[in-house]
């Protein structure tokens, strides 16, 4: 499966333009082994698949949007969740925004006390360690996420979290 390198639509193997956009399609320079992709062509795909979400920005007022990106960016860093519901109280983009990154602060506290707690059982700590290690780059991979649909604009859903509703 391929991507568009202008707009990141999917294109089967014989579009020779995107349907999406209709840019041509890039050649890739080096050889592909036939029979199947190459890694970074399937890591892309996994990529591709992971962020596939709901993206709500056409819903929202491009001038809320612009006004409101630093409380949207701000939204996904921790607990700091808190100026834009103070600060912008009124803008959706905001709100959106704060939504996504209370249910992912909320989730990824939860997750780090419970299994925290779980690391001094002496037997199963080390494995616990393990898992608590993957959650934290799990929870850094959609704050980072966030932050960049935050600051390019859009209203797109998190992975595996954007669907819970907190704020209305």
């Amino acid at each position: 499966m391929a991507f568009c390198s202008k707009c990141g639509a999917q294109m089967s193997e014989e579009d020779k333009v995107c349907p999406s956009c209709g840019a041509a399609r890039e050649e890739k320079h080096s050889e592909k082994k036939k029979g199947g992709a190459d890694f970074s062509d399937r890591a892309q795909e996994a990529i591709h698949q992971f962020n596939n979400t709901e993206d709500t920005t056409t819903q929202f007022d491009p001038n809320d949007i612009e006004a409101n990106k630093a409380m949207g960016i701000l939204s996904y860093l921790s607990w700091l969740v808190i100026i834009p519901l103070i600060a912008a109280p009124k803008s959706p983009f905001a709100r959106y925004h704060a939504n996504q990154g209370l249910v992912l602060a909320i989730f990824s506290t939860v997750v780090c006390v419970l299994l925290g707690a779980l690391t001094w059982i002496p037997v199963v700590g080390v494995v616990i360690g393990i898992v608590l290690g993957l959650a934290g780059v799990l929870f850094l991979v959609l704050m980072v996420l966030g932050i960049v649909n935050a600051a390019n604009g859009k209203a797109k859903e998190l992975p595996i979290l954007g669907k819970i509703r907190l704020l209305q």
